[in-house]
């Protein structure tokens, strides 16, 4: 797939001459620790490196972060288990607003940044906080006060129920802590402050590592809390990364700061943060909800290619968070630049970040394509379990490199707050085409588990062809925020 004819790092090229000397080892030094200057001026690559490093950074401790709680508490037995898997597909409807508002936060803050309105992005900022806060307390009301109900609509048995309760009351209950690390490290991202981003992720994750086993075994002075003690060190790490984000936005953010004069509510802005985040909502729900699709129709061929089916997406989403990061910083690039009125310098950044992304997941295909039996030999599992764990890991893959591509071109719409045409591609992509034609592989065509395994990829190769297709019209680049 070709790039834009202009693509690279001609634009200003020899304005930046002062970079020329600068090493690989300097330049990564300076993204990990926030110090490069500043990403909408310099060239492209080096803009892009400054925020795709902290980012790609972020998005895997945030993989950890989905894992370690499920170690723990696998000791504690199968009914901590299976109340652990049911609380997190009830936090997913969470996940999924707080992803979605994150799509409008980013793009309002990136283009206020890029028109050098740092006053703009801090109420934007503001308005943010309020409207999650706002709607994670509704959430909070049902898992307070109808924390085994909803267990039970999960299908829970009653041993479930009575062990997973407090988990679920406790991590729904306090869900505004996921909310805010969500919006405020988008509204970070957007005005170029990655790294910080990624520094109260790390925080949140260092604690909830050291807290885990603490809480849940009582060690040394802590009490014996079990399942509980999973949540409550959940709650405790990020609702200090939390505090932390907000001590930053108020003393000391580079680009982004909240002045005592943006703490009020202020309904054209945060209408404008609604209409953004609402498609973006629903931009992720289809994205989710076409999983949901394709775990039906695998269950019809038995419980093996099932759970080899589970494993296998655990192992690809495990490995596709990274390369959010580096979507992400086209996004950010994206806003800033139509914001600093140079299109051109948004699109270059766009078609670098692509064949990043390429690279980057074309690698992992390689490494999934390669090692797939040992990869999946971990996660345990049956014999026949892991041979269609495998299969679906390796037929995957290979549609990797496309599916880097596609997650750019389609981050780089939300970036300009186009957020409607991503929405549409991946309705296209994951619904209209995705689930259907995994039936008629699986079923008429009798290509079994492996026909919905097939679709998977070929919804990624998809996916990269429309986007491609739609960016490079440019519409996208006459959009508002």
């Amino acid at each position: 797939m070709a790039d834009s004819p202009d693509s690279g790092d001609a634009v200003g090229g020899d304005a930046h001459d002062e970079y020329a000397d600068e090493s690989r080892w300097s330049l990564l030094s300076h993204a990990v620790r926030g110090t490069g200057g500043d990403p909408t001026k310099g060239p492209v690559r080096r803009a892009i490196l400054l925020l795709a490093v902290p980012m790609v950074l972020e998005m895997a401790m945030e993989s950890i972060f989905a894992v370690v709680d499920i170690f723990f508490v696998s000791r504690l037995g199968d009914e901590a288990m299976a109340g652990v898997a049911l609380t997190e597909s009830l936090m997913t409807l969470i996940y999924t607003v707080a992803m979605g508002l994150s799509i409008g936060v980013t793009a309002m803050v990136a283009r206020r940044i890029g028109e050098g309105d740092a006053d703009a992005a801090g109420r934007a900022t503001v308005q943010a906080v309020l409207l999650g806060t706002v709607i994670s307390l509704a959430f909070a009301a049902l898992g307070v006060f109808f924390d085994e109900e909803l267990l039970r609509l999960m299908g829970a048995d009653a041993a479930t129920v009575a062990a997973a309760a407090p988990y679920t009351r406790i991590l729904i209950g306090f869900n505004v802590v996921i909310v805010l690390l969500f919006l405020q490290n988008a509204a970070f991202r957007g005005a170029g402050d990655a790294a910080i981003a990624m520094r109260v992720l790390w925080l949140a994750n260092g604690l909830n590592i050291v807290l885990d086993p603490c809480l849940i075994f009582g060690l040394g002075p802590f009490p014996e809390m079990g399942i509980q003690g999973a949540a409550v060190a959940t709650t405790i790490g990020r609702g200090t990364a939390v505090l932390v984000q907000l001590y930053t936005l108020l003393r000391l953010s580079g680009h982004l700061r909240v002045a005592a004069d943006h703490l009020r509510v202020q309904l054209s802005v945060m209408w404008r943060l609604v209409r953004l985040s609402a498609t973006g909502t629903f931009q992720i729900f289809i994205g989710m909800a076409s999983w949901i699709g394709l775990v039906r129709i695998t269950a019809e061929f038995g419980a093996e290619a099932l759970a080899g089916y589970a494993i296998a997406v655990r192992i690809i989403l495990f490995a596709l968070l990274p390369a959010w990061g580096l979507s992400n910083a086209a996004s950010t690039m994206v806003g800033q630049g139509l914001g600093a009125e140079d299109p051109n310098r948004a699109e270059e950044a766009v078609w670098i970040a692509c064949r990043m992304n390429l690279l980057f997941l074309g690698g992992v295909g390689v490494v999934f394509l390669v090692f797939a039996p040992q990869i999946v030999a971990l996660f345990g599992g049956t014999g026949l379990t892991q041979d269609h764990a495998v299969d679906c890991l390796r037929i995957v893959a290979a549609g990797f490199p496309f599916y880097g591509y596609g997650m750019v071109l389609t981050a780089a719409f939300n970036g300009a707050g186009a957020v409607w045409t991503p929405t549409i591609i991946n309705l296209f992509c994951f619904w209209l085409w995705e689930i259907p034609l995994a039936w008629v592989l699986a079923y008429p065509l009798d290509m079994g588990p492996n026909g919905v395994f097939t679709a998977i990829a070929v919804a990624y190769g998809s996916l990269a062809v429309v986007s491609w297709v739609l960016f490079r019209r440019g519409r996208w680049k006459t959009a508002t925020v």
